[in-house]
């Protein structure tokens, strides 16, 4: 196979509008030697000659569901950890549970979760350890949770629940010794999420651009760290479909680099990067 060459600043417009177009990220021009580097991937694993080439591979009805999420899945930034920013989870804890518990569970409403970028897992089994912790205190306490993300590769990685062991420093022991099991022999060096908190996570594909299907109003959404690489129209559209989304009194957790207020908006800012739909 021949060395393909650099992607051009045209190549790199045309695959920067089907970005945009299918999962609202903006690829600024500096963004250009990077997918020049992801593309490259992809190009030498399909054994393919050009960017070209493989732009015309990917438009193919045929590959939608094959080749075109790999495409998807080689430009989307998945950085993540546990208990990241952690003062949402102190929120979450001490003010937002108990008042969704007081508001819902006399009834015993059934409360809804959602990590709508949830990448390799470590934001949904933050989540998911610190509901458990909370219904153990209080049966009455019911919850589902949903994460999503659009890329297949992490959402397989988060399914399996295994993490290398640096990657949980940030997990408090007493939560590491309950929720978690030390790999041993081929595994040494590694964790698994215990599949009693696995199968509390419901992981699925979806693309944030897509409509809102749920079933169920959502009580509370974490989308953090993902609006910073949506152009403004893209950012008002997303926060209009999680107001519209989550039940009255429903929380949104945004990441502290990001900001709302210069979208129009029915949100209460209640702490910095946390909204309340009222």
């Amino acid at each position: 196979m021949a060395d393909f060459k650099q992607l051009t600043d045209a190549e790199f417009q045309k695959f920067s509008e089907l970005i945009y177009a299918n999962v609202g990220i903006s690829m600024k021009p500096e963004k250009k030697e990077l997918l020049n580097a992801r593309l490259g991937k992809r190009l030498r694993i399909c054994k393919i000659n050009s960017f070209k080439e493989y732009y015309e591979l990917i438009n193919q009805p045929e590959q939608k569901q094959v080749e075109f999420i790999n495409f998807l899945d080689s430009v989307s930034t998945n950085f993540t950890s546990f208990f990241r920013e952690i003062s949402h989870f102190e929120f979450l804890k001490s003010k937002v549970l108990p008042e969704l518990l007081m508001r819902c569970g006399a009834n015993s409403r059934e409360l809804f979760f959602w990590s709508s970028a949830s990448s390799s897992g470590e934001e949904p089994y933050t989540l998911a350890m610190i509901l458990n912790d909370f219904r153990m205190l209080n049966p009455k306490f019911r919850y589902k949770i949903l994460a999503t993300d659009i890329s297949t590769r992490v959402l397989a990685l988060a399914d399996r629940g295994v993490y290398a062991v640096e990657q949980t420093s940030k997990v408090p022991v007493e939560y590491l010794k309950k929720y978690f099991q030390k790999g041993r022999g081929a595994s040494s060096g590694k964790v698994k999420v215990k599949d009693e908190l696995r199968k509390q996570v419901n992981f699925q594909r979806f693309n944030l651009m897509h409509d809102f299907a749920w079933h169920n109003e959502m009580d509370v959404i974490f989308c953090r760290n993902v609006m910073i690489y949506f152009d403004r129209e893209t950012q008002q559209s997303l926060v209009e479909k999680f107001y519209n989304s989550l039940a009255s009194g429903g929380y949104l957790f945004i990441g502290h680099s990001e900001s709302i207020s210069s979208l129009k908006h029915k949100f209460i800012q209640v702490e910095a990067t946390t909204y309340q739909k009222k």
